[in-house]
């Protein structure tokens, strides 16, 4: 009587099962549900269809009548997914003399299974508790369509009709005499009844009915509204547990839509603003990222542990997940993102451009980042271009920088460097610091192995930008720093350094600017040639640098100190002037 408060059934005797219908093996495909034998989708059909999970027992495969009790401690069942599962004594089993038969209200035996030369069949339509049905399911990690629907709570008043309407359905489809039902128990029919005052519609739900519609509307869902507003809730509505939720069902029956917008009031002059310059910062980022044709997505914060394993592992697990595939608060958004850009490649999108802003979990804490897939074409193919181009580094990399640009990152700062990731295509990818350990952004190629585990066909590059590295200005106001040019003039000179051919052009630029951070204010490569004439395994990089005098203008020795320093620096990196 605890998990099992009521069991219906009723026996068919001749019955041949044979495949079912077209037009329910059609409803059934629809639904997802993939048909089996005319019995077990008469099954499923009636669960979909009527919300009232039914199991049906071949008769030849039982020892005696059935019975619904509490597994013995130590007791096991194959199921029918073929899997044993360790039964105990907090959990309700349907069973015969010999043994359980069947999970109650979640998943039948596979011993007692029907087949093509079952001819026997007993019905079964049962009342399962709510609570017992999740707590067994939770225990075993086992989930079925009828726990689901018995842990949300059936009609417990519909014992009758279900079993009425699946032996119809076996008898049209399968032939076969019907005993009488069999009834045991008492479901909890009881039914409860709400004080409601019309009034309350408009001072919760901010619209106006009138108390005859909402009493047409109330008792075409099948309430029954009394002469003082006493609602009687129906048996099939166990998410109605207060008149508030009976001002939801008028406001949604009425139309959403039809519900006015009303400001809030406020106090008089001009509100302060509200949001955190962190919060500032990650609206500006996705703006950006949608201004430069990106399109945003927004997918699950855990994924598979197999998604998780190329991109680090997830360091955290739920221990009650939705379904295997989502058991993991995700080390990263590439995941998501790159199933996203899967996806599309797989219904012909030629050109994908993704971006999500959300939470990356690692360690003990959560870190607000955006990430970035581009694949497929990059261009197009016209007779102006030429072929089709794909996507490269520099692409994400461009992607990157306008985003941290609008996100208030000092870009003129940030530097180059390597090590991305493994999940990153290495020689291939990068990543943008502030100094050699705070890293804003990794950006690259996917690496061939990671793009396969996500089932990515095809070459890819991906970014993520790391929101709570950025140091952000504290502003007090919403005006924009003045406008300050400089006094002096600006002077640019160019060198032209030979150095290894290995050597990263990054790292020279940082040595240059180094030479003197107060005047060089920038420093930029724009040439780079390579032959003969520098030298085998070696290559020539021209530096353009700005200097910004502040103080003085600067004099011919000035320039020259300044260009010894430059050169003196380079030189640490084995680089020399060319000649």
């Amino acid at each position: 009587p605890e998990g099992c408060p009521a069991f219906y059934g009723c026996t068919v005797s001749g019955v041949a099962n044979d495949a079912s219908p077209d037009w329910m093996q059609a409803r059934l495909k629809s639904a997802g549900q993939k048909p089996i034998s005319a019995l077990v989708d008469i099954t499923n059909y009636v669960t979909l269809d009527q919300g009232r999970p039914l199991h049906v027992y071949d008769v030849a495969k039982l020892n005696g009548g059935l019975v619904a009790r509490k597994a013995q401690a130590g007791e096991k069942l194959v199921a029918l997914n073929d899997k044993e599962y360790m039964l105990d004594e907090t959990m309700t089993v349907i069973a015969d003399q010999a043994g359980a038969h069947g999970i109650g209200g979640i998943m039948g035996g596979a011993a007692n299974g029907t087949d093509e030369n079952t001819k026997d069949v007993l019905i079964e339509c049962a009342y399962f508790d709510p609570a017992h049905i999740a707590r067994t399911g939770q225990k075993l990690m086992l989930t079925s369509d009828a726990r689901q629907r018995f842990e949300r709570g059936v009609d417990p008043a519909f014992l009758d009709d279900g079993v009425e309407i699946a032996t119809a359905l076996v008898q049209a489809l399968c032939g076969g005499q019907a005993s009488e039902i069999t009834r045991v128990g008492k479901a909890p029919t009881d039914q409860r009844t709400i004080a409601y005052d019309p009034s309350q519609c408009s001072s919760l739900g901010g619209l106006d009915v009138t108390p005859d519609k909402q009493k047409s509307i109330l008792e075409a869902l099948g309430f029954v509204v009394g002469d003082d507003w006493q609602v009687t809730i129906p048996t099939w509505r166990r998410d109605i547990a207060g008149w508030q939720d009976l001002v939801e069902e008028v406001i949604r029956m009425e139309g959403l839509d039809k519900v006015p917008s009303t400001p809030l009031p406020r106090k008089p002059g001009v509100a302060k603003p509200t949001a955190s310059p962190e919060q500032m910062s990650e609206r500006k980022a996705r703006r950006a990222a949608a201004a430069r044709g990106l399109n945003e997505v927004v997918n699950w914060s855990f994924i598979s542990e197999k998604e998780a394993a190329p991109f680090g592992g997830g360091t955290w697990s739920l221990a009650n997940p939705i379904s295997e595939d989502l058991k993991v608060m995700r080390p990263s958004l590439l995941p998501g993102l790159i199933s996203a850009a899967q996806r599309n490649v797989a219904r012909g999108a030629s050109s994908i451009r993704l971006f999500e802003v959300g939470r990356r979990y690692l360690e003990s804490t959560e870190h607000p980042t955006i990430g970035l897939v581009l694949a497929g074409e990059n261009r197009a193919r016209s007779w102006q271009a030429g072929a089709a181009s794909k996507f490269d580094a520099y692409d994400a990399k461009a992607e990157v920088l306008a985003i941290l640009d609008a996100a208030g990152a000092p870009t003129e700062k940030l530097m180059d460097f390597a090590e991305a990731g493994d999940h990153y295509h290495p020689g291939q990818s990068g990543t943008l610091r502030l100094g050699p350990k705070k890293i804003l952004a990794s950006y690259g190629v996917l690496h061939p192995s990671a793009a396969k585990a996500m089932g990515l066909k095809g070459s890819a590059v991906a970014a993520e930008i790391f929101l709570d590295a950025i140091p952000l200005k504290k502003k007090s106001g919403h005006m924009r720093d003045a406008f300050a040019p400089p006094a002096l003039q600006g002077v640019t000179r160019d060198f032209a350094f030979i150095v290894d051919a290995a050597l990263p052009a990054g790292d020279l630029v940082r040595a240059v600017k180094g030479a003197d951070k107060k005047l060089i204010t920038d420093a930029r490569i724009f040439d780079l040639f390579e032959g003969p004439s520098v030298g085998e395994g070696k290559k020539s990089l021209a530096i353009e640098v700005t200097l910004q005098p502040t103080d003085a203008t600067l004099t011919e020795e000035d320039l020259k100190a300044l260009s010894d320093k430059v050169v003196a620096n380079a030189a640490k990196l084995g680089a020399g002037l060319r000649g």
